[in-house]
């Protein structure tokens, strides 16, 4: 009976905020438009548009420090928290089993929900069976679709990887490229063997994967520089991160190649690269959305018990954008959803 009481209070607040913005896309009057932006600004200003329990999300990902990607997934979850009354945690490591005993340590807080990404799923394996045994429900975000199931998460939200790469393989032949280095940036991750798998699938030319030090930017320009340097046949260099594009982009002058440099992912750098012509396209899965629906998806969960995908992927991806749509992509990117 508890439960039915916050639901009527939830759908009563939704309903409020339902009908005030329905008042100003339909009133023909001034003060219709200035309720709507009432109400916009409100939302935006931290408050909850429900009226559910304050449950806690904790959410661990397999980012390295400085990474821009995990930013924007992080503003979208962060707004999504606000929207359903959720308060957000955000841990992080790029080892593995740190990153497991990140998950351990949310399970001990006795959290409502987790968000996982599966980037090496053999070390995450136990910690989410134990999230599962506390009765803690867990998404998976980003990496690890096909574990994602076979581990106890109620469903997974990001790119399809092996898809992401075909798509980038048939860009490639539309522009015409022969010969294409991928950058792979972290030793193991499956999502990203995924990706260039993916893409020399679908290529006509030759594609050579190249491993660098992600975590060594200098040693990522050295090493891409010296690989242009030696093969001058290459005409497509593809890294598998925004940050690294940049980098890449520089690896390429200073070799003096005259290989397009193209990217997964978008950040304002990516936005401004594509928009000046430095980046051919990039391989865009949406960040935002898997940081926002993640958290919207653990509360439908929590206060309906609704579950989307049908034990399928969520896919947020792939979109291949162009300089075509760099203004408008550069201006989100500023504002850190794109």
């Amino acid at each position: 009976m508890a439960r039915v009481k916050t639901g009527v209070r939830a759908v009563g607040a939704v309903l409020v905020v339902v009908l005030g913005v329905t008042a100003g896309l339909t009133g023909c009057s001034s003060t219709g438009g200035k309720r709507a932006e009432d109400a916009r600004k409100a939302a935006a200003g931290g408050r909850a548009a429900v009226d559910t329990p304050r449950w806690t999300f904790g959410m661990v990902t397999h980012s390295g420090d400085g990474d821009t990607f995990w930013d924007i997934v992080q503003s979208g979850a962060k707004q999504a928290a606000v929207k359903d009354n959720i308060k957000f945690l955000y841990a992080h490591d790029d080892e593995a089993q740190q990153q497991a005993q990140l998950v351990d340590s949310y399970i001990d807080k006795k959290v409502d929900g987790i968000i996982v990404t599966l980037a090496k799923p053999d070390a995450m394996k136990g910690a989410l069976a134990r999230a599962e045994k506390a009765g803690i429900p867990v998404i998976t975000v980003n990496s690890g679709s096909a574990e994602s199931k076979k581990f106890g998460a109620l469903t997974h939200i990001g790119q399809d990887e092996t898809i992401a790469g075909e798509a980038v393989g048939e860009e490639l032949n539309k522009r015409g490229k022969k010969k294409a280095l991928c950058i792979l940036h972290e030793q193991g991750n499956v999502g990203h063997e995924q990706r260039c798998a993916g893409a020399k699938k679908t290529f006509d030319g030759t594609l050579q994967n190249l491993y660098v030090t992600g975590t060594n930017m200098p040693d990522v320009q050295s090493s891409i520089e010296a690989k242009l340097q030696s093969d001058k046949s290459v005409d497509a260099v593809v890294t598998l991160g925004a940050p690294f594009a940049d980098t890449a982009v520089k690896a390429a002058d200073s070799a003096g190649s005259k290989a397009e440099v193209d990217t997964f992912d978008l950040n304002e750098k990516v936005a401004a690269g594509l928009k000046s012509g430095s980046l051919g396209f990039a391989v865009d899965q949406q960040p935002y959305l898997q940081g926002y629906e993640a958290v919207d998806l653990l509360w439908l969960y929590k206060y309906n018990a609704d579950v989307l995908g049908g034990g399928k992927p969520v896919l947020t991806g792939p979109q291949i954008v162009t300089k075509d749509q760099a203004d408008e992509l550069e201006e989100y990117a500023k504002r850190g959803t794109r």
